[in-house]
């Protein structure tokens, strides 16, 4: 039999399982037994907004037979807290990014990524504020470090700014960190 050659195509089901598989090794959900829904399912949903750009509710909402919004998002935000989230996050990402990336200098980069909140004002303490954009001046706000080889990014961090973050901050946290990885 000949050998075939690998497919160099990464298929959605096998990164979303790897990403589910790399979250669970990280992130142990304890659920009740009585609970209906599996970590499985709640990290599908989270790898499915993540990688569509979209929310819990869209995800929730437009695929069959996941658990509701608030199910999800209450699961989460019970069993976490962000730092611990950011750090096993980063610690993911850099796992496999320094392994690719050359032994020599490479250049890094951070970038930030305001999107526009347009809800309830009195919700906005996990929100960043800036100047005027789209017609608000609150922000989801998230700023992310990376590596940059031959017109390639490879993620290193991402952190998400909330009140009282300044750039400044975040961006003496990234030069911490790359001090640290030797790059």
């Amino acid at each position: 039999m000949e050998p075939t050659e690998a497919d160099n195509e990464i298929e959605e089901e096998h990164l979303l399982n790897f990403v589910v598989n790399s979250l669970d090794e990280e992130l142990e959900i304890d659920i009740d037994e009585n609970v209906k829904v599996t970590t499985e399912t709640l990290y599908e949903v989270l790898a499915g907004a993540s990688a569509g750009g979209a929310s819990i509710n869209h995800v929730c909402e437009t695929t069959e037979g996941s658990p509701h919004a608030n199910t999800v998002r209450g699961h989460l935000t019970e069993q976490f807290e962000l730092d611990s989230v950011e750090a096993v996050g980063d610690t993911l990402l850099q796992r496999d990014a320094l392994e690719t990336l050359p032994d020599r200098p490479v250049e890094a980069c951070a970038d930030l990524h305001l999107d526009p909140y347009y809800g309830d004002e009195d919700e906005t303490e996990a929100l960043y504020s800036s100047q005027a954009k789209r017609g608000t001046t609150t922000f989801h706000a998230y700023a992310t470090l990376y590596a940059r080889v031959r017109n390639k990014r490879y993620t290193l961090a991402v952190r998400q700014l909330v009140a009282g973050d300044t750039t400044s901050d975040v961006l003496g946290e990234f030069l911490e960190l790359l001090d640290g990885l030797d790059l």
